[in-house]
């Protein structure tokens, strides 16, 4: 891919964000793994990590807003139902708690607010 897209993206894994996982990761069992140089994006493209954010107000790109909107409403609808199963570790208040964040952050990415 040449440098000349111009559009802040999201990763494919938006819900299971990577540096998340790296600060759980570093925290834990102070491992501090290198971030990818590269990512695959919700619209298909492979970017620089650094052309990416989770953060709906700097994704420039609609297609990735699209692929973000519906990844976050998929992962609420799915937290909700685990939280409701028997032997969940999660009590269905906090799941409702977690999958309004994820809801919430769904309308953001379709530009509601805006």
């Amino acid at each position: 891919m040449g440098g000349d897209d111009p559009h802040i993206h999201v990763e494919s894994t938006v819900v299971r964000r990577s540096a998340a996982v790296r600060d759980l990761m570093a925290s834990a069992f102070g491992l501090a793994a290198d971030l990818p140089s590269l990512v695959r994006t919700g619209c298909g493209l492979r970017v620089p990590y650094a052309m990416t954010s989770p953060r709906p107000d700097s994704v420039t790109c609609l297609a990735c807003r699209e692929h973000a909107e519906t990844e976050h409403l998929r992962f609420a609808d799915e937290v909700e139902r685990l939280g409701g199963m028997p032997g969940s570790t999660i009590t269905p208040a906090q799941a409702k708690l977690a999958a309004d964040k994820h809801r919430d952050l769904a309308r953001r990415f379709s530009g509601a607010d805006e």
